[in-house]
């Protein structure tokens, strides 16, 4: 049996197609007998409205795409749960594609997104490059950029600022009487987690006459996480180290892990203080110190704003910073 169509409904009930879909959609703009006779008529075919059909009809879709790009980082866990719970309240659909920063992942998922007339990309974390930009300028679907930003272009953002957010961790080490702090960072061409904190970090030490500091850093390779490699050789730049700051939870949890391997005890010998407060930094031994990102208000945040891009309504804020902390657990100690 072939499922009925809108022309089914709309021959059922003698009336136009055009009067299915306002009753549909918008259900007060029908008189009462001829909603009743649609409403009757689509009750007794069973008829379900196909998603796509209506896409083309009014243009939009209900749908949002987002990039992800690693989506087993558990940063992102509560990103996406703001997400959904904004397109829910917003009425939207999420299509969630991992692009494991592969260009031509990216580009495919894109190309999707346009195939499918989403009404939105949420694009994730990673930077904007000239090509990037030009494909989704070329698609011509509104962006937000999550957990992001591009100062090259007119792109509108949500995230917190991470060069002060950098910076109030390492100010938070030396106000607790660490002199010697090292470092390990994301690789400089990173322009999102990378540069931004190492400048937070340097504008710390500067601000605090400790420029002797600001060689003891490791940068791990690319996003691997090589989090025992990068943490023996940064103690073997800086043996006399007190004090440690990593601008993930993921290398701050491997950073612990190192030490207890060489039995130097956290935080009696060496604090460690994080970056994103994901779940798990509250249940390591010991409880990580860390930045904590909104991460939730931020995913929630951004489809907010991608709605009203979507619906043409005013954006005063175009690049948005949302509030980050300092999360004080037991991984440091006062030196004072």
């Amino acid at each position: 049996m072939t499922k009925p169509t809108i022309k089914d409904v709309a021959k059922m009930a003698n009336v136009s197609i055009s009067t299915v879909s306002r009753v549909m959609n918008s259900p007060e703009s029908v008189i009462e007998n001829k909603r009743n006779q649609v409403l009757a008529a689509i009750e007794k075919l069973k008829y379900k409205p196909n998603a796509l059909a209506r896409g083309l009809i009014y243009k939009k879709t209900n749908t949002l795409g987002v990039v992800i790009p690693d989506i087993r980082n558990p940063y992102y866990a509560d990103i996406i749960r703001g997400m959904e719970d904004a397109s829910k309240k917003l009425g939207y659909n999420l299509i969630i594609c991992n692009t494991d920063r592969d260009k031509k992942r990216l580009f495919s998922y894109l190309h999707n997104f346009y195939e499918r007339q989403v009404d939105g990309i949420l694009y994730t974390s990673d930077p904007i490059y000239p090509d990037y930009y030009h494909e989704l300028n070329r698609l011509k679907i509104p962006v937000m950029l999550v957990s992001t930003h591009s100062m090259e272009y007119e792109l509108p953002s949500v995230k917190i600022n991470d060069e002060q957010a950098a910076y109030d961790a390492v100010k938070f080490l030396i106000d607790s009487g660490h002199r010697k702090i090292g470092m390990i960072g994301f690789d400089l061409t990173d322009s999102i987690a990378g540069l931004t904190r190492y400048h937070g970090f340097i504008r710390a030490l500067r601000e605090h006459d400790l420029d002797e500091c600001k060689n003891n850093i490791v940068y791990v390779n690319g996003w691997s996480y090589d989090t025992p490699d990068a943490a023996a050789k940064l103690m073997e730049k800086c043996p006399d180290v007190s004090a440690i700051f990593t601008v993930s939870d993921e290398l701050a949890m491997g950073l612990l892990c190192y030490l207890h391997e060489q039995k130097i005890s956290v935080p009696e010998q060496i604090s460690v203080i994080g970056f994103d407060n994901i779940r798990l930094s509250d249940i390591m031994i010991p409880k990580l110190t860390t930045v904590a990102q909104p991460t939730y208000e931020i995913g929630y945040r951004s489809v907010e704003k991608l709605d009203a891009a979507i619906e043409g309504r005013d954006d005063p804020i175009l690049r948005e910073y949302l509030p980050h902390e300092i999360i004080v657990r037991a991984s440091t100690k006062s030196l004072d």
